[in-house]
């Protein structure tokens, strides 16, 4: 396609939306050690065949392709990525990358307070950490497992090991955790924490989400204006939470609302899954096959990376304007978040 052509020759990755794309989620793993009620059922053991996933050198060379073509932030995601072996090692070498991008991670925290500082050492600039309630009694109850002093031990690593701003996502759940809206706003704003609610997606493995169950961001804002002055801030630019000051500041609060308020027209991610498919959007039906090619040994080293180049531009042009949730022929994707990478 021409199209495609030019994106190569602009060294960017366009959309025909006019959309740029410099962000890349790269899931390193769909294995997680907890079994959060809104990701997967309890017993959850769908999981991929390890040959199916990437090896370090493979997602070397993605990630070094992808930012010979404009990609300049890297986000680690699962799954639980820190489960993996190999996870600081792959920080490091995509640290050792030439012109390497920005590097982040999102986790649960269980093994941060032993991993924080040596994944800062490596390069890592920050993590994003999933909690959804302060109530250990309540976190087992929606993980089906007893850890959370685990988490809190590794909020308290990462801010230690300078790893700013330490991002807290929640997502609210009707009738189970809404009720934390404001203590944790409390708590993040008096620990440090820059604190974010999500509106909770239709990207379950048990495809249990109902949407009149989802806390919407209106909610949420509601809920906590009970409490707290919250003042829009500018400059949003493509970030998917509308950031808030709060009272005065200098803290502020995010709400991420990527059901009842999309922002899929500054949308400028791309994700790679832990087996090597390229995604368009979380919630794209398609994706475009890389490990292939990765593993196609009748290829040079140039071929290789040249047609993985065009796969990118490719699968970057076929992204649609929206992800459709709101329409009614609207499908949930075939695989759950853990496999798809957040």
């Amino acid at each position: 396609m021409p199209s495609v052509g030019i994106a190569e020759a602009t060294g960017s990755l366009v959309d025909s939306y006019g959309r740029v794309h410099r962000d890349l989620r790269v899931s390193v793993t769909d294995r997680c050690n907890l079994r959060c009620t809104y990701c997967m059922p309890p017993d959850f053991a769908d999981w991929m065949p390890g040959d199916h996933l990437l090896t370090i050198d493979e997602l070397m060379t993605v990630i070094e392709v992808a930012i010979s073509q404009g990609i300049e932030s890297v986000r680690l995601t699962g799954g639980e990525p820190l489960v993996r072996p190999d996870i600081v090692e792959i920080v490091q070498r995509i640290n050792e990358l030439p012109a390497p991008p920005r590097i982040t991670l999102t986790t649960n925290a269980l093994r941060l307070a032993d991993l924080a500082q040596p994944l800062a050492d490596a390069g890592l600039e920050r993590v994003n950490i999933s909690l959804d309630t302060l109530d250990p009694e309540r976190f087992t109850k929606l993980t089906f497992r007893d850890r959370f002093d685990d988490v809190i031990a590794g909020v308290t690593a990462a801010l230690k090991a300078g790893l700013h701003p330490v991002k807290v996502n929640t997502v609210l759940m009707r009738g189970i955790n809404d009720d934390e809206a404001i203590p944790m706003l409390r708590h993040a704003i008096e620990n440090g924490w820059h604190l974010r609610f999500i509106e909770q997606m239709p990207l379950d493995a048990g495809g249990s989400w109902d949407r009149g169950e989802m806390v919407t961001a209106a909610e949420i804002h509601e809920l906590l204006e009970a409490e707290f002055r919250l003042t829009p801030k500018p400059g949003r630019g493509s970030a998917p939470a509308e950031e808030f000051i709060v009272d005065d500041g200098p803290a502020t609060v995010g709400i991420i609302a990527s059901v009842s308020k999309p922002f899929c027209s500054a949308c400028d991610r791309l994700r790679l899954t832990a087996d090597g498919q390229i995604r368009n959007c979380l919630f794209a039906r398609d994706e475009t096959d890389v490990r292939a090619t990765l593993r196609d040994t009748s290829l040079s080293e140039e071929e290789r990376r040249s047609r993985i180049a065009g796969l990118f531009a490719g699968a970057t042009l076929a992204k649609l304007p929206g992800h459709g949730i709101n329409d009614p022929s609207f499908v949930q994707p075939d695989r759950p978040m853990s496999a798809i990478g957040g």
